[in-house]
């Protein structure tokens, strides 16, 4: 998939997630599937921004300006982690049309 087209894409926490920070750690519940799924202090991050941006793009422009990272790497481990947390239900992804 074209990466300018995945950045496009907006993040939705669904309902029935519950999160808890833990210190600057997060475990996040799905009460519907009973999944639970723990995220160290950079990925608690990322859900702060998920929360908050909704926009991928935007997440990883904040990511870019918070930690030493290089583009490609960052939006490497963003991918990763949007892919564990899509396949466990824990976020929703909608990717903007094709132009």
């Amino acid at each position: 998939m074209n990466p300018a087209r995945l950045l496009s894409s907006r993040l939705r926490v669904p309902e029935g997630i519950l999160f808890q920070d833990l210190q600057g750690e997060t475990v996040l519940l799905n009460l519907n599937t009973g999944v639970y799924f723990g995220l160290d202090p950079v990925g608690t991050r990322i859900w702060q921004l998920i929360q908050e941006q909704q926009s991928l793009q935007k997440v990883q422009d904040c990511l870019l300006e918070e930690y030493d990272v290089t583009r490609d790497q960052g939006l490497q481990d963003l991918l990763a982690l949007i892919t564990q947390l899509q396949e466990k239900g824990l976020i929703e992804v909608s990717h903007a049309a094709a132009p």
